[in-house]
């Protein structure tokens, strides 16, 4: 049985060796090349061969390059030879076993020694093994230099293992840390404009209620009250986003008409567009229906109406529409204004998750850049695809196109990411 050797480009399961792949086996600083080259000049050997346990591939080194051997049916071969020591050489009995061994993959083997490679815990993790067609066996004092250098060796490993362990619990930390700061910068993002309102009115209660009559006062406090429940729902979908941060929220789909999220969304923002004179316009029909989230497009929609109103000019002239009509098997949703418009840098940046603050809006409101970060994130949660169409001076349009039935069209949506500019 003559072994193949493979190049590193034709093995194709590189993807479950993770030891080898931590140790550079695919870059320029390949620390197990290396140890194997070592290997062969500190004994003068022609070949030296290297397995990890659970690895597809052992690794060869003969002459100037790394090669590849499909381990399937040899890792079990020499698994056996390493029952209780650590050493084969020349004096073992297993000796004329691990020759046989390498004279049925490799030609003529005249020589060889074997070290197993343990962790400081003495748990194992592979072995290393040299061989060649010599006469003259490995001296005492080769076999012994070699156990030192694969000790060492062994301690580098571990080293570097708890170095990139520790590494990578330092990047789920700081990644935590970027979404914790994301969602409090949502927050203040999401929850200013309905507060506009709440502050606006109860200032208005505290401070001129003698001025106003009870009919007056009935409409402030059931606004007051419409805003506060509002609000509150927008709040338990900002917590459901941080959720689906960390990995635990709970997909809950449901038919709905789209007209109950709409309604809702106007009702909190209606403070904030008459405060800036703009004419916000709610057009769509009570009968479309589509099958999503609820909580989830509700902070969808108040995203992407409050950006439409913030944007927009404070002349009178400036309309804010939210729009839709069933196309096929989906729903396509647009929010249209009449505002600032956006270059196609600008477009390019819309959806990147950065904690940059936002273009200051027409009357100077400010934002963390995040919104849309959360509006993407779950219309995409939802099955559907989000685009923006924009030029500048004259508007922007986004589009979110949502399945309309519990078995959501894939061709529905496949097309419309084809047709939609994403960014």
């Amino acid at each position: 049985m003559a072994i193949q050797l493979l190049e590193l480009q034709q093995a194709d399961k590189l993807s479950a060796c993770k030891i080898s792949l931590s140790l550079g086996l695919s870059s320029e600083q390949n620390l197990l090349e290396q140890f194997l080259q070592f290997n062969r000049q500190l004994l003068q050997a022609g070949t030296a061969l290297l397995a990890f346990h659970q690895e597809p591939y052992l690794w060869h080194r003969c002459g100037e390059r790394l090669k590849a051997i499909d381990a399937t049916t040899l890792s079990k071969g020499l698994n056996t030879l390493f029952m209780n020591d650590d050493l084969i050489d020349h004096h073992h009995t297993q000796y004329h076993v691990l020759i046989e061994f390498l004279t049925s993959i490799a030609v003529n083997v005249q020589r060889a020694v074997a070290v197993h490679l343990r962790h400081p815990d003495q748990s194992s993790l592979g072995y290393v093994v040299l061989f060649d067609q010599q006469t003259q066996a490995f001296s005492e004092q080769q076999t012994q230099l070699l156990q030192i250098y694969c000790d060492n060796f062994m301690q580098q490993l571990e080293l570097k293992f708890n170095h990139d362990q520790l590494k990578e619990l330092y990047e789920q930390e700081a990644a935590l840390n970027i979404s914790k700061t994301k969602f409090f910068s949502v927050i203040s993002h999401d929850l200013r404009a309905p507060f506009h309102g709440l502050l606006g009115f109860s200032e208005i209660l505290a401070k001129e209620r003698h001025t106003l009559d009870e009919s007056s006062i009935q409409d402030i406090a059931e606004y007051l009250h419409d805003t506060s429940q509002s609000t509150y729902n927008l709040l338990e979908s900002l917590l459901h986003w941080a959720m689906a941060e960390g990995g635990r929220l709970v997909y809950h789909p449901v038919h709905f008409r789209l007209r109950q999220i709409t309604e809702i969304v106007s009702e909190i923002l209606k403070t904030l567009a008459l405060q800036k004179n703009i004419q916000l316009v709610n057009e769509v029909d009570d009968s479309i229906r589509v099958y999503a989230d609820m909580n989830m497009m509700t902070s969808v929609m108040q995203n992407l109406v409050s950006n439409a109103l913030k944007f927009t000019d404070v002349d009178g002239s400036g309309k804010v529409f939210i729009q839709a009509q069933q196309q096929d098997d989906c729903v396509e949703i647009s929010v249209k204004d009449s505002g600032l418009g956006m270059t196609d840098e600008q477009i390019q940046e819309l959806f990147q998750p950065r904690l940059t603050l936002s273009m200051k809006g027409t009357a100077g409101e400010k934002g963390a850049g995040l919104g849309l970060v959360l509006c993407k994130r779950f219309v995409e949660m939802n099955h559907g695809v989000i685009s923006v169409s924009s030029k500048h001076g004259e508007g922007t349009t986004f589009q979110v196109t949502l399945p309309i039935a519990a078995q959501y069209s894939e061709n529905c949506t496949e097309a419309h990411k084809n047709q939609a500019k994403l960014v």
